[in-house]
């Protein structure tokens, strides 16, 4: 049919028009979006490039988790750091023990007595000999007061210490279980719970605030997880020099 006749008819009969438009709209291929399929493509340009935009997915296509956290009550976040050794120590291959974490820093003056005249002269000796693993971590970033190999490995000496000191120097252990001050102690039971979190006691450089009676809430923690008991003090505030954390 030619295109005058054809615009003739139109004009007369424009029925017949749309069903022909019709026709010819069915006759195309259909095609079925897939809810699975990925996203659409954002077409820049006649022929140009293509950009797909899909969110931050993890190795398997999935979302990444946020970080873990550690919650008093709940499992202890696991994770792997190396001491002043190379030794790389993961909290999950001490599954079934008693694990005491003192956040370390070989020269805050709060650590000095502590170790040098306090109670971890011999506390972390006693409750190994005991079968508790006691890990000293220091979350200390370079630059900071009581960064570094050497550093630690001086204090390991002077102290006379047999436990590990590991190395956290991005923090991310730390603020993972929001240490905050050194010493800060957590302690996990062989469940791998987090059952306390603190102070080693209320005698900051061995005073008691306000006078009265020591409590040593740490062997205390530990004398009542091995009887079978609860922690009867589950959290008190820690006292001591922060932790020397990266700034931002």
């Amino acid at each position: 049919m030619t295109r005058p006749l054809l615009l003739s008819l139109c004009l007369v009969l424009p029925v017949a028009c749309d069903k022909s438009k019709e026709a010819a709209d069915s006759s195309a291929p259909v095609t079925k979006k897939d809810p699975q399929a990925v996203p659409e493509v954002d077409v820049k340009g006649m022929g140009g490039s293509a950009e797909i935009k899909a969110p931050p997915a993890d190795d398997h296509g999935a979302a990444a988790p946020p970080a873990a956290t550690a919650e008093l009550g709940k499992p202890a976040p696991d994770f792997t750091l190396s001491d002043v050794d190379g030794k790389s120590h993961s909290l999950s291959q001490h599954a079934g023990k008693l694990v005491v974490l003192e956040w370390f820093n070989p020269e805050c003056p709060f650590v000095k007595y502590a170790h040098g005249e306090g109670p971890l002269v011999k506390m972390a000796a006693d409750e190994m000999a005991k079968g508790v693993v006691w890990l000293s971590i220091n979350s200390g970033a370079p630059g900071k007061q009581g960064h570094g190999v050497e550093a630690n490995k001086a204090g390991i000496s002077g102290y006379g210490m047999t436990n590990p000191v590991l190395l956290d120097e991005d923090g991310s252990v730390g603020h993972m279980y929001g240490a905050e001050k050194t010493p800060h102690v957590f302690i996990v039971d062989a469940e791998g719970t987090l059952v306390y979190r603190g102070a080693l006691d209320n005698a900051p450089i061995g005073e008691v605030d306000g006078g009265g009676e020591r409590l040593d809430y740490v062997t205390t923690a530990l004398d009542e997880l091995r009887a079978g008991k609860p922690v009867s003090t589950p959290e008190t505030k820690p006292y001591g020099c922060t932790v020397k954390y990266a700034k931002g």
